[in-house]
């Protein structure tokens, strides 16, 4: 959930069953829209390999996700802020203009003329950049204009049409890839017929006059960039002003006015230790689709679409876990929700190397138990993290939330993406296996232990995560993701 959840909106006379009706009518439009682009987003993450190849630059591959993601992480913040502000029409209008500019672009340049990578890469950004507004704007509308009771359904569906549109998204993907993969960049450009219809039903209201740090976004949003692209490139410069820049970004904080985010914050170290959780247990988010079309295509000899067909099941597998992931935790906690979580994700991987040549449903099974772990994660783990930060942080902690979660993955899938097509790791496996086989095993074996290590991490930390709240506090849940 945004951090525009707390936005102060100024109240004016509206009639509160009107007012009622109109927010469900532009809830149902800006979920269509967030589904479409999340769609897209995922679309792409299956198929990044294949784009890269066809525009001459394999190695270069997974910028095209990792890139996205950054940004991704980086608005999500933003657009929390500019909620306290800015009126809900004018960000609107500018996420479905951005969006629909980023899906032309995209398609003309990559259909029409020569294709590039950073043309794919640039398109992908404004299409980010954009659909990620329907999402804030979706939150913001159904906390604060929606009756009680129609909250907890709103923010179901939020979720299930996040988890159900990463399943269209692999079959979408792996259909059109057989096609033009360029027809990926158009499918959220139908949501620009939304916006007449949203700019009568949003209300027209400014927050209050909080400031928005741009410089802090700036500096803290470049390093973590330059972050992402070090792991890509491997130029060692790129760490260099990474580093540079987040002593920069220290030392702003520290003698900034108001800057967006307190030393104090980062002192807290109940939030540091949980927030180390999303790091690890988020970090191979990204990976396992990648893995898994490559496996299809290299050792099973699958196009695009058959593997997709494959891969979709473990999609809907996680819709049905994040769906049911709160009455989960009610029932057991978030300590044991998080160890079972963390558990699936490692029977996943793990089980995934092990069986690399075996049979390619059996290997469909393992990636649906990966996901069950993903689906059921989300929650607790937030929850957790959210609780360690008193109320008048939770805004900036959701935040950080969001951004942690979309750096690490970009960072992940860049790391893992750059071996999918080396050779480092194929000298040997688990299962005997040598060349592209050995390679896959051995990534799914390193995922699996990175994974591993956040499960130990809070089985060191967790008591000192949840110190000072009630058995009640530990069964409480998150809201509905922004993105997962």
């Amino acid at each position: 959930m945004s951090a525009a959840q707390s936005a102060a909106v100024a109240q004016e006379p509206v009639n509160p069953e009107e007012q009622n009706r109109m927010a469900v009518r532009a809830l149902i439009l800006l979920l269509i829209t967030f589904i479409l682009g999340t769609l897209c987003l995922q679309g792409f993450n299956l198929v990044f390999t294949n784009i890269g190849a066809d525009v001459g630059a394999p190695e270069q591959a997974a910028l095209i996700t990792s890139l996205p993601s950054i940004v991704l992480g980086i608005v999500c913040f933003i657009y929390g802020s500019l909620g306290d502000f800015v009126s809900l029409k004018k960000l609107i209008v500018f996420g479905l203009v951005t969006l629909f500019v980023g899906s032309l672009f995209g398609f003309i340049a990559n259909f029409f003329f020569t294709k590039n990578l950073w043309t794919v890469i640039i398109a992908r950004i404004l299409q980010t950049a954009g659909e990620q507004v329907a999402g804030s704007v979706y939150l913001v509308i159904a906390t604060k204009y929606l009756k009680n009771e129609l909250k907890v359904i709103f923010f179901g569906l939020f979720t299930a049409g996040y988890q159900v549109s990463a399943a269209i998204g692999v079959f979408a993907a792996g259909l059109l890839s057989s096609i033009a993969w360029q027809y990926l960049f158009l499918i959220p450009a139908i949501t620009i017929v939304f916006l007449p219809f949203l700019l009568r039903l949003l209300p027209d209201r400014r927050g209050g006059s909080k400031h928005v740090d741009w410089i802090g976004f700036t500096i803290f949003g470049l390093a973590s960039a330059f972050l992402s692209l070090f792991f890509s490139y491997n130029a060692w410069w790129m760490l260099i002003v990474c580093i540079v820049l987040f002593a920069l970004f220290a030392v702003y904080i520290n003698r900034a006015n108001d800057p967006f985010i307190t030393p104090a914050f980062f002192k807290n170290t109940r939030w540091l230790a949980a927030i180390m959780l999303i790091v690890l247990f988020y970090f191979t988010n990204y990976c396992m689709s990648p893995i898994f079309n490559s496996i299809g295509g290299t050792l099973y000899k699958m196009d695009v679409t058959q593997v997709s067909h494959y891969i979709v099941w473990a999609f809907l597998v996680a819709a049905l876990f994040g769906t049911t992931s709160g009455w989960i935790v009610g029932k057991i906690g978030r300590t044991p929700a998080i160890i079972t979580a963390s558990v699936l994700m490692m029977c996943g991987f793990v089980g995934s190397a092990l069986c690399i040549n075996t049979n390619f449903g059996l290997l469909t099974l393992f990636a649906c138990i990966f996901y069950a772990g993903c689906g059921l994660m989300y929650s607790p783990v937030v929850s957790t993290v959210l609780d360690t930060l008193p109320v008048d942080e939770s805004g900036r902690g959701v935040g950080m939330n969001d951004l942690v979660m979309n750096v690490t993955a970009s960072i992940g899938i860049a790391i893992f993406g750059a071996q999918l097509g080396g050779t480092a790791l194929g000298g040997g496996s688990i299962i005997g296996a040598t060349g592209p086989a050995a390679v896959y095993s051995n990534l799914l074996v390193i995922a699996a232990c990175v994974v591993f290590v956040g499960l130990i991490w809070f089985l060191c930390f967790h008591k000192h995560i949840y110190r000072g709240e009630s058995k009640q506090e530990k069964h409480e849940v998150a809201p509905a993701p922004e993105e997962a």
